[in-house]
């Protein structure tokens, strides 16, 4: 052990040494590249140049502090960088405007000249008293600046790069934590302890790898650095210092009165691999949460401060960049809100049933539909509470008339359900796995959950409604243009009968045949132009009556023989009839199987089955296409104007063929597995079966 010091200021200058080639390798353009060469440079330079101390019996610790001063000073430079990111997007905004960074510079300034000048600091013990230890007294003070700049740079990071800096705030405050025990303790016997001193080459050699994770993180995130909104001083490292000191004296007096060992190199390096390892789990999100709840508990008189969870709330809503992101949004704060890891969002459908909108870290396979009816949905809308599932294990009673045994499934880990009401409507609800920590809600929790839940179902029911002003402004426009188109075709009809009209008279005229063969050029010219306009859509309404459905399946199957696949045709019964608009329902079934074939590959099949189950007539039409999910059926398929076509639909014919049917006393029904093909279930009421008023 007697060359101890030697080798341990050795490894540190080793470590160093190669976190230094392994960044200059992996060296990438990035604005904080120069301080972080800087801050190991300098690093390198100290521990090396201690480590020629220790080994040459001439010269003296105290000779290393000026290297110290100048490595305090580089990893300062480099958290005042992080720090004007953070605040400014800047690197050097900080340093330039304010004015506690130019007294650190200032103080780091006449520091270092006085440990370089022997002459300056002898001339100022002579004002100070020769006891008092200047120099021990400032790098005190720098390890707790060092502390104070890491806290006021992870504390007001925001969340996303927190991940980045983690492993840097925690190895440098190793280094100056490590750096407060060694100056606090040498500081008051007024000597340097060697054996704390001949340690802390050790300790800075085991804090280089967490270094090396974190000037990777670095070099990878600071492009995408976010700006902070807020910037609050943080004094907690302020009041443990003052802590510490305080015990540090108390100690002092207990050695200088009753004796005391402070323990060997081995009891150095086991407290701080404890300390290492207290730290590293503080930074994990289950540590926090556990110690939120405990805090909770027993030194706050309430849980949550509702102004600021509603300012928080709002502010996240007003930094939504679209709309789409809403649902995200809602699980998230739901999931920070009580401290659990996953959750899934279901919305009311125009049915009344429920569908799952988004999910996040849910961790199971969920029903894509909720009836409106299920046992679930009455309760919440009955009771308006938030199911506990933890609370239904232990009292079941409270939930008797709902069938939870889906949801209660271990595998599941579901803790709670959230209804998020609209004027006593349920309108949504969110599903959240197990808390990081489990804990039995009280009333403060149920009274937030409900509160944050109103305005979000609020903020839904807005999104909702402009969605609705969106297509009542698209449907304007629509039966705008269509109002037009019907007027050209009038003229058009006007032509074509005045042809019709005269052919009689004037048919062996040439000039009549010129004539009226421009005028049919001109026609299809306009016909084809109109045909563009409506993408294959149709306006008009048409009388009911009691029309074949074989027939308007073989019309249909005939209008859409050009395209490929070609449509078979499945009829069971040649006399199925009902009461409908035989143009209309041509046109839907040949929209619907112009679809299918779009959907479906040349080889494959598009199939029209007729048949009936009394009291309806039933028709499919089949193909073995692409497919579609159960969401994009929820959110797109029957939502108007919203097509996957680009320019070659409008997207409102599958809305229009769900409109007529359901209007008609039908029903529509999608049957879709993606990759398999997708089934369209129409049921319509037999002509003998009519609708009662």
């Amino acid at each position: 052990m007697e060359n101890f010091p030697y080798y341990s200021y050795l490894a540190a200058s080793a470590a160093y040494f190669l976190l230094l080639l392994w960044f200059l390798l992996g060296i990438k353009k990035n604005p904080i590249t120069p301080s972080v060469i800087a801050a190991i440079v300098f690093s390198l330079l100290w521990s090396g140049y201690t480590a020629f101390v220790l080994h040459n019996d001439n010269l003296s610790i105290s000779s290393s502090l000026p290297f110290e001063t100048l490595r305090n000073a580089a990893w300062f430079f480099l958290l005042n960088i992080l720090i004007s990111r953070q605040q400014f997007n800047s690197n050097y905004t900080l340093l330039r405007l304010s004015r506690t960074a130019h007294i650190l510079v200032l103080f780091i300034i006449g520091v270092f000249i006085l440990e370089i000048s022997s002459d300056t600091l002898a001339y100022l013990k002579q004002f100070v008293g020769e006891k008092a230890s200047i120099r021990l007294s400032a790098h005190l003070l720098f390890a707790v600046i060092g502390l104070v700049l890491i806290e006021q740079l992870y504390r007001n990071a925001v969340a996303e790069f927190r991940w980045a800096i983690k492993f840097l705030c925690l190895s440098l405050s190793a280094i100056f934590a490590v750096d407060i025990i060694v100056y606090s303790k040498s500081l008051l016997f007024v000597q340097i302890d060697s054996v704390l001193w001949n340690s802390r080459g050790v300790l800075n050699a085991l804090i280089t790898p967490l270094l090396a994770i974190a000037l990777h993180r670095l070099q990878t995130n600071t492009a995408g650095f976010t700006v902070s909104r807020t910037f609050a001083f943080h004094s907690t490292v302020l009041l443990s210092a003052s802590a510490y000191l305080i015990l540090m004296s108390m100690a002092g007096f207990y050695i200088r009165d009753y004796g005391g060992n402070w323990g060997k190199v081995a009891q150095i390096v086991f407290i701080f691999s404890a300390g290492l390892l207290l730290l590293a789990l503080s930074s994990s999100g289950k540590v926090r949460a556990l110690l939120k709840v405990y805090l909770s508990k027993h030194f706050f008189h309430y849980r949550y401060d509702y102004r600021d969870e509603w300012l928080k709330l709002s502010r996240n809503i007003a930094e939504l960049k679209a709309l789409d992101e809403l649902s995200a949004l809602i699980i998230k704060t739901m999931t920070g809100l009580a401290d659990c890891s996953g959750g899934g969002l279901w919305l009311r459908n125009e049915q009344g049933n429920f569908y799952l909108s988004e999910q996040r870290n849910l961790g199971f396979d969920s029903p894509p539909i909720i009836l409106a009816d299920s046992s679930l949905i009455t309760f919440m809308a009955e009771k308006k509470w938030v199911v506990d599932l933890l609370e239904f294990s232990s009292t079941p009673d409270h939930y008797a008339n709902v069938d939870l045994s889906y949801w209660s499934a271990k595998d599941k880990r579901v803790w709670l359900i959230v209804p998020l009401f609209l004027q006593n409507t349920l309108n949504a609800f969110i599903v959240l796995t197990q808390a990081k920590v489990p804990r039995i809600l009280n009333w403060e929790d149920h009274d937030i959950l409900k509160t944050i839940g109103m305005q979000l179902a609020n903020v839904l029911a807005l999104n909702k409604a402009s969605d609705a002003l969106s297509q009542a402004k698209q449907f304007e426009a629509y039966n705008r243009i269509s109002a037009y188109l019907v007027h050209d075709l009038k003229n058009l009809v006007a032509q074509i009968s005045l042809i019709v009209k005269n052919s009689e008279k004037h048919r062996h005229n040439p000039e009549f045949i010129d004539d009226s063969i421009a005028t049919l050029e001109n026609v299809v010219s306009k016909i084809d132009h109109i045909l563009g306009q409506l993408k294959k859509g149709g306006v008009g309404n048409n009388q009911k009556s009691l029309i074949n459905l074989a027939d308007i399946i073989d019309d249909a199957a005939l209008q859409q023989s050009a395209n490929t696949p070609r449509p078979e045709c499945l009829i069971s019964d040649d006399g199925i009839e009902i009461i409908g608009e035989k143009t209309t329902m041509t046109a839907i079934l040949g929209h619907l199987v112009q679809n299918a074939q779009d959907a479906t590959a040349d080889s494959g099949f598009v199939r029209l089955e007729l048949s009936k189950n009394e009291p309806h007539a039933i028709i499919k039409i089949i193909d073995n296409g692409v497919g579609m999910d159960d969401k994009f059926i929820a959110e797109r398929l029957f939502k108007p104007f919203d097509t996957t076509k680009g320019n070659a639909g409008m997207g409102i014919g599958v809305y229009e063929a769900r409109d007529y049917i359901l209007k008609n006393g039908g029903s529509f029904i999608v049957e879709s597995v993606l990759g398999v093909g997708t089934t369209f279930v129409i049921k319509l009421p037999l002509a003998n079966y009519p609708l009662k008023a």
